[in-house]
């Protein structure tokens, strides 16, 4: 009896550990969107174009998209734990390490720096979760994580504005490295080391399996789709915050409850799974998809204000009810190779996310707002077309 009581209290606290990673995804991926608020700043404090601001975004998110590739495989070879606390740390030292540099080239060395420590966490979570969770509480675990990564890009804007305007835009970096710092020891105190995977081919056979998942035509047709995604949310939110300003004459407390109006549409994702599982994965993706497309579509023809914020909502809602439906249709599609296919999908996500700032600035030398908006949502459209020629069946 006494040695059942026991066993009880050493398992391991699964919502406890849910909350951990779910405040990791948080604060790691929140560092993607930190720069978009800051770029007016940037341009000003630097005396240069917003074609060169756009870069502390796009470096973050390209480095981000490529150590993710590599991440998966170091945690089977180091452990799970280990490798999310050495990029905690990591991200702890580069992120109070970028505001003493007061050029823009040194802070896009320094946002490279971070994507590339930020990059340990998102694929080793899963891999986490995967190893050390019942499959029962598995599903509802990734969820919530999944979902963190999205409530970040809110969060993430209305942290670095509000800190901005109250300080400087340095300060945005000095907190969140003591936010990373904080992190790094919950994980430290609360997580249970994952049994370590010694595979010494593993990085080969991840490369074969990336090469056999790109001549599956139907993931090439989902990764199409997926680049779209976070590159019209970061492009959109860039062009948004300009556009408030400039057509609206709005402030910069005006623009940051625009952007915390916008959570709104995230808390729609953690119910992606269940919708899915009651009106089907596909009809949920297109369904998501269209509502995208008429909330850029809509705000791109209207100047009402009131509309503007409620289609931004409207919009939101429909990346977020993506991004988590097509995880798991890349999991599905990737069959034995699921996690090196989330992983290649990982990658292209924030390959998209990389090129959304430079996207907004290119649209905006060449057109209005409006017609801005217009075409991220005909880029969507795009997507919406390609999701209806997807089989969905596994490799």
């Amino acid at each position: 009896m006494n040695f059942s009581k026991d066993n009880v209290n050493l398992q391991p606290k699964y919502s406890l550990l849910t909350a951990v990673l779910f405040w990791c995804g948080l604060v790691v991926v929140a560092s993607n969107y930190l720069t978009i608020p800051l770029m007016s700043i940037f341009s000003l404090d630097f005396n240069t174009s917003m074609t060169n601001v756009a870069w502390t975004g796009s470096a973050f998110s390209l480095c981000y998209a490529i150590g993710s590739l590599f991440t998966g495989p170091l945690s089977d070879r180091y452990g799970r734990k280990q490798v999310i606390l050495t990029g905690l740390l990591l991200l702890t030292v580069v992120t109070f390490m970028l505001p003493i540099f007061s050029s823009l080239a040194w802070v896009i060395v320094w946002r490279s720096f971070q994507g590339f420590a930020a990059a340990t966490f998102a694929p080793v979570a899963i891999a986490y979760v995967v190893d050390q969770f019942p499959a029962t509480k598995r599903v509802t675990a990734i969820g919530f994580i999944s979902s963190s990564f999205l409530i970040s890009a809110i969060v993430g804007q209305i942290f670095s504005s509000y800190i901005s305007q109250e300080f400087n835009w340095q300060s945005v970096f000095y907190y969140f490295g003591g936010i990373y710092f904080i992190t790094a020891i919950l994980v430290l105190t609360l997580l249970p080391k994952a049994v370590i995977r010694q595979d010494n081919n593993n990085m080969k056979l991840m490369f074969i399996q990336f090469y056999r998942l790109l001549t599956n035509k139907s993931l090439i047709q989902v990764y199409s789709i997926a680049i779209t995604l976070l590159l019209t949310f970061v492009a959109f939110y860039t062009i948004l915050g300009e556009y408030l300003t400039e057509e609206f004459s709005m402030s910069a407390d005006g623009i940051l409850y625009v952007r915390i109006i916008g959570i709104i549409g995230m808390l729609f994702a953690p119910f992606a799974g269940k919708l899915s599982n009651q009106f089907g994965l596909m009809n949920i993706l297109r369904g998501a998809l269209v509502i995208a497309v008429l909330g850029s579509l809509i705000i791109g023809i209207s100047s009402n204000l009131v509309f503007l914020v409620l289609m931004s909502v409207i919009f939101v809602t429909g990346i977020a009810l993506t991004v988590p439906t097509l995880i798991s249709l890349v999991g599905q599609l990737g069959g034995k190779n699921h996690g090196a296919a989330v992983s290649l999908y990982t990658f292209i996500l924030f390959v998209g996310a990389s090129l959304g700032p430079i996207i907004a600035v290119f649209l905006l030398n060449i057109i209005n707002y409006g017609m801005a908006f217009v075409c991220l949502a005909i880029l969507l459209s795009v997507s919406l077309i390609i999701s209806f020629c997807i089989k969905n069946e596994p490799s």
